[in-house]
């Protein structure tokens, strides 16, 4: 018997995308997989805009359960970032479904508000990993096709090697960092923590590593492993330390184990890091 078509939603709680990125993702899903390739089911709140965002609150929360209910749908995508995925976190949690669990959730970023609220939740097929928006990055389809592969196949290929065995999660440092004592907060207790930050100073990112790591749910991970830290702006003066030096500074100063690096980021090399 020949294998269904893999049904995947599209939503963006956070900025909008245009409908020509949604027609060149299609397209290259179509390349890629030829007779089986997932159908992508852009729904049409991501092309809304309302200032900011893509849409009001309550169009992107309306958008996100229209995805996440549909049983017919094998997974729900992230378009992209861009702030606003928060904004939602309490009014999404409470009207997910009984099938919404049962479904698949990728995105990075942003995304990262929602993904920690599902997964505290207790949903199993969360993963932090690439977004149609990163097609319109340099060697953005590789980036896209790495996350077709793991949401159509869950190819081992497409997830950050360290994260293929063990309890693992990932987060940009920002979202993670806002999340602390919020009803989106997961528990990571005996999780390893990959992290990665892009366009903040150095300072900025020592802060933030000041802030996870003082968490007393932070300091029940099995470790931190940091992904990259890209587009860092010139500090005045230079701050003297690099973000890995920083980075075993802190875990250092908590008690957290420094496991080395992760290939993540914001970036078209980004891996997949599923949680849990």
């Amino acid at each position: 018997m020949a294998r269904r078509r893999a049904r995947i939603g599209v939503v963006a709680p956070g900025g909008r995308i245009e409908p020509e990125l949604a027609t060149a993702v299609t397209d290259l899903a179509g390349r890629l997989y030829g007779a089986r390739a997932p159908e992508l089911l852009f729904h049409p709140q991501c092309f809304l805009s309302s200032g900011h965002f893509a849409g009001e609150d309550a169009e992107r929360t309306a958008a996100f359960l229209d995805v996440a209910n549909d049983e017919s749908l094998d997974a729900l995508w992230f378009a992209r970032g861009g702030y606003g995925a928060g904004r939602l976190g309490e009014a999404v949690l409470a009207g997910l479904g009984e099938g919404a669990a049962r479904k698949a959730y990728l995105g990075y970023s942003d995304a990262g508000a929602l993904l920690g609220g599902l997964y505290r939740q207790g949903f199993a097929h969360v993963a932090h990993g690439p977004m149609p928006q990163d097609l319109i990055r340099e060697g953005g389809e590789a980036a896209v096709a790495r996350a077709l592969a793991w949401l159509v196949d869950r190819a081992p290929e497409a997830v950050e090697p360290s994260a293929r065995t063990g309890r693992t999660a990932a987060f940009n440092m920002v979202i993670l960092a806002s999340l602390i004592g919020t009803p989106l907060e997961p528990d990571l207790s005996g999780h390893v923590l990959m992290l990665e930050e892009v366009s903040e100073y150095m300072y900025r990112i020592d802060r933030l590593l000041f802030q996870i790591t003082s968490s007393s749910n932070i300091r029940k991970v099995a470790g931190i492993r940091l992904g990259r830290c890209s587009l860092i702006p010139e500090n005045d003066p230079d701050f003297g330390l690099s973000e890995e030096e920083v980075a075993r500074y802190w875990c250092e100063r908590s008690g957290i184990p420094y496991l080395g690096r992760a290939d993540i980021g914001h970036d078209a090399g980004n891996k997949v890091v599923p949680f849990g």
